[in-house]
Order: C-alpha cells, then structure tokens, then sequence
C-alpha cells in the first residue's frame, strides 16, 4: 500500500548525517530572514501585520484551497482572486485588471513544488505598482530554482514542512527584503514549542496504528489536509492552526537529510512518469523535471477523474487525491476557467522519501492489467 505520507519511523529520521532544515535554508537562502510557525497561514498574518493596514486588497491565484485567505481577512484585507493559463501562470491581463491604488500584495503560488511560471513578470508588476510580492512555497519546502530557495523570490514568504516531513504541523516564514525584515514583530505563535504536547502524543499513536494495521487506519494527511470535502469551515481551520510548532516537529526537522530526500521524491515522480507514460487518458502537469526541484505529488490531468483514482485505490495507493476544493466564490465562475477545469481533473500521486520506486512499478503493472 503507498500512503500519501511517509512515516514518522522512518529509519532515514534517524540517522545522525542529515543537515536538518535550518542548515537547508541557510545554504540556499543566505542572509534571508526567517521563522518557524505552526502552520504556513499563521507565518502570512505574522510577515504581512506591520507592513499593511485594513481597508486593502490582496491578489491570489484562483487555483487555491479556501482557508490560504483567511489570514489576509484577519488582517482586514479583501481577498481577490486572479484567473490562470493552462500552463499555471498568471493571466496577466486578468491579474491587472484587479489591481488598483488599494492593492497592498499580490500573492504566486508554486504548485506540487515547481515554481510558479511568470516570477520575474509578477516581481516588476508588483514593483511597477508598489505593492508586496507574496511567494508562497506551501508545496515545495526545500525546492530550489534559478540558484535561490522558493519561497524566497518574493518579499515575504512562507512554506510547510508537513508537506514534506512526517510531522503534525510546522512552517516557515521567510523575510526576503529588508522593508519586510524591519517591519516583522513576530506574535506569540512564532517559534517552536518547548515540550511535548498532546497533539505530539496523537500524531505518534496514530503513527503507530498506521504502521501496524495499515490499510485499516486512513492516512494522517487525510486529517490534516485543507482539501477534505469533510473537513470544518476554513475560519475554523485556521484558527485551530494558532499555535507554534510542536516539539515534535521540530525534532523531526533538525534530523531530517533535506538532500536525500529531494533526491528520493525526485525518483519516485521519475517513476510515475514511466508507468503512466502510455495512458492516452491521462496528461502530466509538469513534462519535465528541472534540476533543484523536489516534487510535492506527481500531478496528472485525468479524463475521468473519479475513475482513475477508483483504479489507484485498487492497486494500492491510499494517497492519491484530487486538488483542491475551490473557495465558494470561484467554484463554478466561468472568469476562473482554468482553476475550476484542474480542480475536476487533477488528481496527485504521492511521491514522498518513504515509497520505493518498485512498489510504483508494481501499481503500474496492476493498473495495465485493468485495462
């Protein structure tokens, strides 16, 4: 059965060689400011609070998951949603038609860890215009492209590390310019937690059933994603996410190999790409795979959505998904064609450091002899 995360017992976790993340980030990101938080959209409220002030707007792909604008409601700011091309860059004519004097940030999205197409585009318009560039790096914690760390190629920037680790929670803020780095006074929910906590208990008991029952027990991602049709309300799901990151967490950081991961995710959507080559039903996202990049999911374009992963699941592959559940005011508005057509079609294989790229090759042969 391939999960959609790795586990926390992963011996990889506990080999005494890995760098950890702070190590990461200073290699790939020298000079950059940044902080760890609970969760990725309490960093955003932290990293834009003194810089902006109610009564703005703050521009957003339409691609996106509902709660990623709550903390811009919190902060008084109008979420307002951009629509995209095919190939996932902005739709620049649409982008500038909603700008406006009010315009505090406009925020780009590097999908399943790629960068988003357009960065160098949307840096000079959001420099012609005066406002922030938001990078937001949720998907692709230790990514790198052009030489620098996503997340980075903004002003501000944040990413999650459950995204990558076996962890209940945990991001990073960062603070790429120098107006932004004076300006930051981090909150109460900035840093790490100094004990071990109840949710560190459940996270590890979960863990331990998953591995010793699994396939009874339903991945831990299912319970943490922001796209579960049956998860609460995105206000609800933010505020639950006010807290620092947990001591577990950050234990699991400062041991994680961030290279040997990035290589291992990089095989695994190497191997995806191979068993799926021949599906007429079924389009890659991203046909190639620049050097620097490490894969959050390997993302495909399917026919028949429901279809295809009813074949996962039967083949053994609990962690696929589609992506992601649309906020209420773009779902179904003709102005966001692109974001409502991917979030029907789309569905992500998980690729992540605790898979073996046999047991990919196994699914493939399972799923030819389907058809």
């Amino acid at each position: 059965m391939i999960s959609a995360t790795p586990s926390v017992f992963d011996a990889s976790l506990s080999q005494s060689d890995g760098e950890g993340i702070d190590a990461y980030v200073e290699r790939h990101a020298p000079g950059v400011g940044y902080s760890y938080y609970g969760a990725g959209k309490v960093a955003l409220r932290d990293g834009l609070d003194g810089l902006v002030e109610p009564g703005g707007n703050v521009l957003v792909p339409a691609y996106l998951s509902p709660a990623v604008v709550e903390p811009f409601r919190e902060l008084g700011l109008e979420p307002r949603f951009y629509a995209l091309e095919p190939s996932l860059d902005p739709d620049f004519a649409d982008l500038e038609s909603r700008l406006d004097e009010d315009t505090v940030a406009v925020t780009s999205v590097n999908y399943f860890g790629f960068p988003q197409p357009g960065l160098e585009r949307l840096a000079d318009l959001t420099d012609e215009y005066g406002c922030y560039h938001v990078d937001d790096n949720a998907h692709g914690p230790i990514s790198v492209a052009d030489g620098r760390l996503l997340g980075t190629h903004g002003d501000l920037g944040i990413t999650t590390l459950r995204k990558l680790l076996p962890v209940p929670d945990g991001a990073v803020l960062y603070r790429a310019s120098d107006e932004v780095e004076a300006a930051f006074e981090p909150s109460s929910l900035a840093g790490r937690a100094d004990r071990f906590g109840a949710d560190d208990c459940r996270y590890l008991a979960t863990s331990v059933a998953e591995t010793a029952l699994d396939p009874l027990y339903r991945s831990i991602e299912s319970f943490l994603d922001d796209d579960d049709v049956s998860s609460v309300d995105p206000i609800a799901r933010y505020e639950a996410a006010k807290a620092p990151m947990s001591k577990l967490s950050a234990a699991v950081t400062d041991a994680a190999d961030p290279d040997a991961i990035r290589a291992a995710r990089r095989e695994n959507f190497r191997a995806w790409g191979r068993v799926l080559a021949d599906r007429d039903d079924l389009a890659p996202l991203y046909e190639e795979l620049p050097t620097g990049i490490s894969p959050y999911e390997y993302p495909v374009l399917a026919d028949d959505s429901s279809s295809f992963l009813a074949d996962l699941e039967d083949a053994g592959v609990a962690g696929a998904h589609g992506w992601p559940i649309l906020r209420e005011s773009v779902r179904g508005d003709d102005a966001y064609e692109t974001a409502n057509r991917y979030a029907e079609s789309v569905v992500a294989l998980p690729v992540h450091q605790g898979i073996e790229p046999s047991a990919i090759e196994t699914v493939g042969e399972r799923l030819r002899g389907r058809r």
